[in-house]
């Protein structure tokens, strides 16, 4: 377990990151389109309602735990305390069994107030309790080894939990709907939630088994640099309390309010529909689609802004604690401009083909118009919640732990109140939603940016990070369009023609931003494989074997040496 090599930047670690995020994002969506037929729309609202309240009580008690965790272990390794660094490890593991042991029996006994708009959610929340005191443990080995420097194990584990959760709700799902008659269809519909609800737990489960047994073969490595340690100060437990607290409430008020805008737009729907006097079963059916079916399609590619703010924060941390702000403002720098290079393509491709890419994931007929017009109307947010994500992490990282928090809180204030005025006194329904989302995320983006400028003065390169990206996504937009539509006139197989044309969609993307100078070779190198796109990329004649860098490089050089020439040419006539 040692620290990254030369080539092991956190770009190249996020991007492990990034593409176990994916993976995960790609099996959950594989997993839950037979999942729903089995459940059932209705089951699907009920397993909707209590995975949202599960949700914003772990953002609570343990979710933010892998990234303040590892701020804080990183800030310690970047001197090498090594004793320190593990005691925080300890005092972590102590937190979450306080903590999570207290919100698991708090969302057991209470589950009944928590949902008591959806009584028949009751039930799947109920059976999640336990995997939030699980939660909290995995997070903190996550934590731990991402402080290190290395994703690899958090994103092994990320990926054996998304398996093993797809496993076990479909089975556990069919296992259980079998229990009520076939008369019983909201007796099925319970049953069948409290299966999938089984399977978040069994994955949490196995992740937290996977880390164990990663910490335990790495324990000789660390019980070595702990010896070793010479550190002049060692820190008590009672400082090291002090320092989680100060650091984890922080990043959990922040996470929280940052998340818990889906809760709230789900309280705030239901309460006003049911004002509308519309039926209960209607509106969870309703939330459902928007919740497990748009928000989750969008969510994947936002997956890869969350990885690299869990990448940044341990970098950003060491960085900004030795007092080298270039340098963090690099690392910022290459996250945006990774990111952006994915969550704009990714927005314009949803955009312009929202239903068959609906159709390829979710087939069902009977959700298929509502979900693909969420999912053209959420795109914009995949680019507005990525970037936000990095600004809070960057904030985060840099020890401007409550910025984020207030950010936050003034963006879920204007979103709500946004969103009950278009329930209130439009027929928009779940696009109220939609609009929402867009509202919340533009409010954290611009505020963060503000911030993230002041501390760190620090500007984006407009040009380079998003117009460039988006101009090409555009060009993409337009192929991938027009391919699709004109194939499905010669072959009528939508998920054949879907894969041709975001095939045709990637290439034309890439080889555009090339040509336009959207991302240099050097950028290039520092992603996954970025030798082997290079090469690529040269031999497509798509990016220049750098000469004229080599020129611009000698005239900059020659320019400083007339400039010195000049100013010691005036001393010496001054002195004369």
């Amino acid at each position: 377990m040692e620290h990254p090599k030369k080539k092991n930047t956190f770009v190249f670690q996020a991007g492990i990151l990034a593409a176990a995020g994916m993976l995960v994002k790609v099996i959950s969506l594989i997993y839950r389109s037979p999942l729903l037929s089995i459940i059932g729309i209705e089951g699907n609202g009920y397993y909707s309602a209590a995975i949202n309240i599960y949700t914003i009580i772990l953002l609570i008690s343990s979710y933010s735990i892998p990234s303040a965790i590892s701020k804080v272990i990183a800030q310690r390794l970047a001197f090498k305390e090594y004793k320190n660094a593990q005691k925080v490890f300890v005092c972590a593991l102590l937190y979450v069994l306080v903590v999570g042991g207290i919100a698991s029996i708090l969302t057991f006994v209470g589950a009944p107030y928590l949902v008591r708009k959806n009584p028949n959610a009751v039930v799947a929340l109920r059976v999640l309790a336990p995997t939030i005191f699980f939660s909290g443990f995995l997070g903190v080995f996550r934590g731990f080894f991402q402080a290190h420097g290395s994703m690899l194990h958090t994103s092994i584990s990320q990926v054996l939990e998304q398996i093993l959760n797809a496993s076990v709700s479909i089975g556990a799902a069919k296992l259980l709907i079998s229990l009520a008659s076939e008369d019983d269809l909201t007796g099925r519909a319970i049953y069948g939630s409290a299966g999938s609800a089984l399977g978040t737990g069994a994955g949490v489960l196995i992740g937290l088994l996977f880390m164990f047994g990663m910490y335990r073969l790495n324990s000789g490595i660390i019980k070595k640099r702990v010896e070793r340690d010479r550190t002049r100060h060692e820190e008590t437990y009672r400082e090291i309390f002090k320092v989680i607290f100060t650091i984890v409430t922080p990043f959990i008020l922040s996470t929280f309010i940052y998340n818990c805008t889906t809760v709230v737009n789900m309280t705030i729907y239901y309460h006003v529909m049911d004002f509308k006097k519309v039926d209960a079963v209607l509106a969870s059916n309703h939330y459902g689609i928007f919740a497990t079916q748009a928000v989750a399609v969008v969510n994947i590619p936002v997956a890869i802004a969350s990885a690299m703010s869990s990448a940044i924060i341990p970098n950003v941390a060491a960085s900004y604690v030795r007092g080298t702000l270039t340098q963090t403002r690099k690392q910022a720098t290459r996250a945006v401009q990774m990111t952006m290079l994915i969550a704009i393509p990714a927005a314009v491709g949803m955009a312009v083909l929202p239903k068959p890419i609906m159709q390829f994931i979710f087939p069902q007929k009977e959700s298929l118009d509502i979900a693909s017009g969420l999912l053209a109307a959420l795109a914009i947010t995949i680019v507005l919640y990525s970037l936000s994500t990095l600004t809070n992490a960057i904030l985060q990282g840099i020890g401007k732990v409550n910025t984020p928090v207030i950010h936050a809180a003034i963006a879920l204030v204007v979103q709500v109140a946004g969103m009950i005025a278009l329930l209130l006194y439009t027929d928009l329904d779940l696009y109220a939603l939609a609009m929402a989302n867009i509202i919340y995320s533009l409010v954290v983006c611009v505020l963060n940016q503000l911030s993230v400028r002041k501390h760190l003065d620090y500007r984006m390169d407009v040009m380079k990070l998003f117009v460039k990206p988006g101009f090409a996504a555009a060009v993409m937009g337009a192929a991938a369009f027009g391919i699709y539509h004109g194939l499905m006139l010669l072959l009528p197989v939508s998920r054949v023609v879907l894969l041709i044309a975001i095939g045709v969609g990637v290439c034309v993307y890439a080889s555009i931003l090339l040509m336009i100078g959207g991302v240099e070779e050097e950028e290039l190198l520092a992603f996954p494989k970025g030798m082997m796109l290079v090469a690529i990329a040269k031999k497509l004649h798509l990016l220049s074997d750098g000469p004229k860098k080599e020129k611009k490089g000698k005239r900059v050089k020659k320019k400083k040496r007339r400039r010195r020439k000049k100013r010691k040419k005036k001393k010496e006539e001054a002195s004369l």
